[in-house]
């Protein structure tokens, strides 16, 4: 096998100061953070089908980016090169883990039979690929929104011979991802929604997709499949409405149809941004839900109303992002996926070196500053002191549902006109953010 990557290094860390392109300048893997190195905070994973198969194509125009890695695109041995290539990929950055939709790793057949003979046949070449390099799959999914018979749908498909077909799908890729090792499972509803509801029984469509969920779990668990199933929230695009449309509807969903004790919130920040949230904001809700699960790392542009899948750069945002995350006790079985593409004028392959650097360095960053903000204490004081009342005997009272409308009007009486709540501070608080962040 050929050198697909020949003419580029192995990514090392170099520090701030390195001028050097090709090198990292904060993500420095064994590094010591809050008691673990850098690199088990954040188990970076290469997503199979931004890197090895976008190629840049729009609605626009076609691909700018040579994707075929040496190979004739749509034949197995051009299945075979994008294995080649990703694992060279992940060597040369340090990316331990990868994740995968059954489509992005093989060419789909006129038959499912020969599509799974097709994926088993390249799950092989991976097994033995992850043996020899220490890779670990860190997700799988089912692509059920590319071909056209999703297009109302694959859970919550009006044809009962669609929702079969993606019910087969998905024990398909639940055994490959069991085979594989992974520890999650993602369900990412790219077209469970509606584009109008006059031709929608929501209701029935909502009743489907949990029982697909069930039918995924029973499977998963009887396979030997011990991660995590995850939801990964998106508002809107493709569908004009989808169910999953945030966090929070998310895990009301898995509630309401006793799913939660299997799945948990895989949050994407770009997809936050289209809920119009913060990236922190959907984090948060998962976390105090004990739903917090995994991470596709990217961002969106605040100017456009699309998911563009930007490697994340934004600091701030990568440190609101570890800041909660540090303060949910980490990640169990999840990691920072990066669900990103390089732009379309960006299109060679050092475009896709730059863009896991830059991905890789901002969570680093991102780390680095939140362990900081969590040393430093302020902002985690500010909060218990505003909050402090609800630790006095009544507070507690309150909190416990001991408390009854009745005595609680009465002490209202006694005080008259009750004082301010208190500054928020909010300001201030920024202020120390920035200055932790940009402490030397």
């Amino acid at each position: 096998m050929s050198e697909i990557f020949a003419n580029l290094p192995y990514v090392k860390y170099e520090g701030p100061e390195s001028q050097n392109p090709f090198a990292f300048k904060f993500y420095d893997a064994d590094r010591i953070v809050l008691g673990k190195p850098m690199k088990e905070h954040l188990h970076f994973a290469m997503a199979w089908w931004h890197n090895m198969c976008a190629t840049g194509t729009d609605m626009f125009g076609v691909g700018t980016a040579d994707k075929s890695f040496g190979a004739v695109p749509g034949t197995m041995e051009h299945a075979y090169a994008k294995v080649d290539a990703g694992f060279e990929f992940m060597e040369k950055l340090g990316v331990d883990y990868f994740c995968f939709h059954d489509v992005d790793l093989v060419p789909e057949a006129e038959t499912i039979a020969e599509t799974n003979r097709r994926l088993d046949e390249i799950t092989d070449y991976i097994l033995e690929k992850m043996q020899k390099t220490g890779k670990k799959c860190l997700w799988g999914t089912a692509n059920m929104f590319g071909n056209p018979r999703f297009a109302n749908g694959a859970g919550s498909s009006n044809s009962v011979d669609v929702f079969c077909f993606a019910a087969a799908q998905v024990k398909k890729a639940l055994d490959m991802t069991v085979k594989l090792g992974g520890k999650g499972y993602v369900f990412w509803g790219g077209r469970e929604g509606y584009e109008t509801l006059w031709n929608t029984d929501m209701k029935l469509e909502q009743e489907n997709i949990a029982a697909l969920m069930h039918m995924a779990v029973d499977y998963g668990r009887s396979i030997g499949f011990d991660g995590d199933f995850y939801i990964e929230p998106k508002p809107k695009e493709p569908m004009k409405h989808q169910y999953d449309f945030d966090a929070a509807t998310a895990i009301g969903f898995l509630k309401q149809y006793g799913l939660d004790k299997d799945f948990k919130i895989n949050v994407e920040a770009n997809h936050a941004t289209l809920a119009g949230h913060t990236f922190q904001h959907e984090l948060r809700v998962s976390a105090i839900n004990g739903m917090l699960g995994s991470i596709d790392a990217n961002q969106g542009d605040l100017l456009l109303g699309w998911d563009t899948d930007e490697f994340p750069s934004n600091v701030y945002e990568t440190t609101a992002c570890m800041y909660e995350i540090l303060k949910a006790g980490g990640l169990k079985n999840g990691g920072f996926n990066f669900d990103a593409k390089t732009r379309r004028p960006s299109y060679t392959y050092d475009d896709m070196f730059y863009a896991f650097i830059l991905g890789m360095d901002s969570f680093a960053l991102g780390l680095l500053n939140a362990a900081r903000i969590i040393e430093d204490g302020r902002i985690d004081g500010f909060v218990a002191e505003r909050y402090a009342g609800y630790e006095t005997e009544l507070g507690r009272k309150i909190r416990s549902g001991k408390a009854t409308l009745t005595e609680l009007a009465a002490r209202a009486e006694e005080m008259g006109k009750p004082a301010m709540p208190g500054s928020g501070k909010q300001e201030y608080l920024h202020s120390i953010i920035n200055q932790l962040m940009l402490k030397n």
